[in-house]
């Protein structure tokens, strides 16, 4: 039979194969090391210390050791080697620094771990009582060590992994995009909230599952298919090819989500492909402003050759001289020509604004301004062409100066006043005001049939015109969009007043004091 610290050693020993095999928290790893190891040596107190990236040691974990020796401890190793070796198992300057700072552990031993011909800790342990660690305590703790390294070893990659994993997830989801992980065999290994979103599923419902099932195509534009560049090995096609857009169906019934992939394999060293990511990203608005872009120049080309055929056709009706026509059909046709250049000077100047929004904003030269009397004189302006729609105005008395440029409010509110005149079919066209402390707002309403709810996110947008103003007046999508720009150049917000159900309403503010500019 063996004797009972034999058999003690033996079942440490199995707890260290066990903590090898089991664990993987590394806190709590050095923790059960260390007891385990404090405890077959009889000791009372003990520590492991690391080394860190930067090659300083560092106490990884303690027991029973008092604070005020950490101090001494953290000099004190900053002058070891890495490896104790042997003669390093008994350390005589640890058992004199002991007794002279008097913190009651009287002697101690310590041994480095080592994996791979590699020094990652040390183990050291303390007693309170005058002996001498001997060379069996020696031999065993230099097999324990040599376990508890592979063990902590272990521990620090899991870590690793565990710690790269996360980076790669907030990485991931700090992405905009879509983003899958497929693997070879096309299904999904890993995916990001952004795609989540975009899909509108959850990671569990589409993790596992294969690429054609979680990406089905209601029509595809153009592109690439990734089957057909998995076929040829990644290699037939440039990167800049790898990419297929259409139309996504979406889970719960939500209507399908126009996006475009781009594919990237990922090879190790031996050439074998080891994922696949596609990068989903969401193009409505690209496709929505080239569909915008498209619609603008079909209306553009439309709205320019009307007043010029109306201005050569009564030019041209002017100068024939087989007729002789008389000076009410003469100031009749002069009146026609002038109201069109008009027309087509108003669009080629909206179609410089634009230009001008594009290249770096509207320039502004602002003075005090009565928007009263402004309104007041537009009002005069197009009350001939209101017909059986009046114009209305009920601001405040006392509305005060705003610090702006004229030109481009008074662009502003004919702007306003046009459209509601354009599309209000009878019923006034009323202005009102308000005053707060730093601004003054103004709302500009008609009897028309309104802004559709699903035209409201898009109305300022540039070139845009809802489906019912295509087919009721001329324009250009300018309008509003110019509308926003100049409110905004001054330091105002313009929006769609939703909660107006008697027709469109359209409100402003202005700051009582210009912004000073940064």
């Amino acid at each position: 039979m063996l004797p009972d610290y034999r058999v003690r050693q033996r079942d440490y020993l199995l707890e260290i194969l066990r903590a090898l095999t089991e664990e993987l928290d590394l806190p709590v790893l050095l923790t059960r090391i260390l007891r385990i190891t404090v405890e077959m040596l009889s000791g009372h107190a003990g520590f492991i210390a690391l080394l860190d990236e930067t090659q300083d040691w560092n106490i990884a974990v303690h027991q029973g050791l008092p604070e005020a020796l950490y101090t001494y401890i953290e000099d004190w190793m900053a002058t070891l080697p890495e490896d104790l070796g042997e003669d390093g198992a008994r350390i005589p300057e640890m058992n004199k620094m002991l007794s002279d700072i008097s913190m009651g552990m009287i002697s101690s031993v310590g041994i480095s771990m080592i994996t791979r011909g590699q020094v990652i800790g040390q183990i050291y342990v303390f007693r309170n009582y005058r002996t001498t660690f001997s060379a069996n305590d020696y031999s065993l703790l230099n097999s324990f060590a040599n376990q508890a390294a592979i063990a902590v070893r272990n521990a620090k990659l899991y870590k690793e992994v565990l710690d790269h994993n996360l980076r790669v997830a907030a990485l991931l989801d700090s992405v905009a995009d879509g983003i899958l992980i497929l693997s070879p065999e096309l299904k999904v290994t890993q995916v990001n909230a952004a795609f989540c979103k975009l899909i509108n599923a959850s990671p569990g419902s589409l993790i596992g599952r294969t690429y054609d099932e979680v990406l089905v195509w209601q029509g595809v534009k153009k592109g690439l298919p990734i089957t057909e560049a998995m076929t040829f090995g990644w290699t037939r096609y440039p990167r800049e090819e790898m990419f297929i857009e259409g139309d996504m169906t979406r889970w719960g019934g939500l209507a399908p989500l126009p996006v475009s992939i781009n594919y990237a394999p990922l090879f190790n060293s031996d050439g074998q492909l080891l994922n696949i990511i596609a990068s989903v990203r969401d193009i409505t608005r690209h496709r929505t402003a080239e569909d915008l872009k498209t619609g603008f120049m079909s209306v553009i080309s439309h709205e320019l050759k009307t007043p010029i055929a109306l201005i050569k056709g009564y030019a041209s009706t002017l100068r024939r001289d087989d007729v002789k026509w008389d000076k009410a059909m003469v100031d009749e046709s002069l009146a026609v020509i002038e109201d069109e250049a008009d027309h087509l000077a108003a669009m080629v100047e909206d179609l410089l604004d634009a230009t001008r929004l594009q290249a770096g904003g509207l320039a502004l030269r602002a003075s005090e301004l009565d928007i009263d009397a402004l309104v007041e004189d537009l009002l005069r302006k197009h009350t001939v062409h209101a017909e059986k729609k009046p114009l209305i105005t009920h601001l405040p008395h006392d509305f005060p100066l705003v610090y702006a440029d004229p030109t481009r409010i008074n662009q502003l509110l004919s702007n306003l006043i046009s459209n509601s005149l354009k599309y209000a079919d009878a019923g006034p066209i009323e202005v009102d005001g308000e005053i707060f402390e730093d601004a003054v707002k103004l709302c500009i309403s008609d009897h028309g049939p309104g802004f559709d709810p699903m035209d409201v996110p898009h109305a300022f947008d540039r070139f845009y015109r809802a489906d019912h103003s295509t087919k009721t007046s001329k324009g250009t999508g300018l309008g509003l969009f110019l509308s926003k720009s100049i409110v905004e150049a001054h330091g105002g917000k313009i929006w769609i007043d939703e909660n107006y159900k008697e027709g469109a309403k359209i409100c402003f503010t202005l700051p009582r004091f210009f912004p000073k500019p940064l």
